[in-house]
């Protein structure tokens, strides 16, 4: 059986494999390093867009795609029938909820203000104080899987209390429909948006939603960019009365016009919630057992199913 990875230092990190699995590094999607025909197990490049899903027509025996990240959108629906989809769900939870608990305490304990301060050799201390604080905060997690757990692990020392929220209710955990967010937005503090990009989550972050929010909130966004309606997102943070830490933007890379760019009560970072040194040990200790399963003839895990 032949694997392909995108990545050489995945050879010594997938673990040992069954005698009969060789595994190769496919780097760039337009230099294959072997035969095509024979690749049953497939890794695509990490955050691989539409170059990376056209290859799936030159790979006949294709059976698994495992990819590196949680997000599945840019393969949901692209992939033959025959083929199993996996994500990485779990490989990102650390790093991306490190980046959430960074952002929030970040844009609370005004350290964008401070930076720049620094850059002018300014000492701003009766300007920008006193700042705001996480103590006491009340957080809505909206996207309430692994990533959001995770989140919400990291908060809980900070005694903040927590309302999760998730595609369906789930009562006995204490997680609400994604309905009753009119109704859940209103009293929260700070917003944390951690759900995959699907049709029903795209444009989620809209007019409405930014409006229910109350003045002094804040939201966080490292879901994905279309997730946010990037002019409502512009218009609603143009008035100051929330501020937003952003991962990620809608289009990616943001354009260098974009009035988000400038406004000091927006933080941005160019999507690197998962972008780690760990990332690779996590990524490929997933992948190794996934191609040990596969050769077993396990069942798989992390398939995705309704685009996520």
């Amino acid at each position: 059986m032949k694997v392909w990875i995108p990545h050489q230092a995945g050879l010594d990190l997938l673990g040992e494999l069954p005698a009969d699995v060789t595994v190769e590094v496919f780097e760039h999607t337009d230099r294959m390093p072997s035969e095509a025909a024979d690749v049953r197990f497939w890794v695509p490049p990490f955050l691989g867009g539409s170059d990376a899903t056209a290859v799936l027509g030159e790979l006949p025996d294709l059976a698994v795609v495992q990819l590196l990240s949680a997000g599945a959108e840019a393969w949901a629906g692209r992939t033959p029938p025959a083929v199993t989809l996996c994500d990485a769900r779990g490989v990102h939870d650390p790093s991306t909820a490190e980046w959430i608990v960074t952002a929030i305490l970040t844009q609370l304990r005004a350290f964008p203000a401070f930076v720049r301060a620094q850059a002018e050799r300014r000492w701003t201390y009766a300007e920008n104080t006193p700042t705001d604080e996480l103590t006491g905060k009340r957080v809505l997690i909206v996207g309430a899987g692994s990533i959001g757990a995770a989140v919400r692990d990291r908060l809980a020392p900070f005694d903040v209390s927590f309302t999760l929220v998730a595609r369906t209710a789930r009562p006995e955990q204490g997680v609400h429909a994604v309905e009753a967010l009119p109704r859940l937005l209103p009293d929260a503090d700070v917003v944390v948006v951690v759900v995959p990009l699907t049709d029903q989550t795209r444009g989620l972050i809209d007019k409405a939603f930014l409006a229910a929010m109350p003045d002094g909130a804040l939201l966080v966004n490292a879901a994905r960019g279309p997730v946010a309606h990037t002019e409502a997102l512009v218009a609603e943070l143009g008035t100051g009365r929330i501020s937003a830490a952003l991962d990620v933007t809608d289009p990616e890379p943001l354009p260098a016009d974009s009035p988000l760019w400038v406004m000091p009560n927006v933080l941005l970072t160019p999507h690197v919630g998962g972008s780690v040194r760990g990332l690779l040990p996590r990524a490929y200790r997933l992948v190794g057992d996934q191609v040990r399963r596969f050769a077993a003839g396990q069942p798989l895990i992390n398939t995705v199913v309704d685009g996520y």
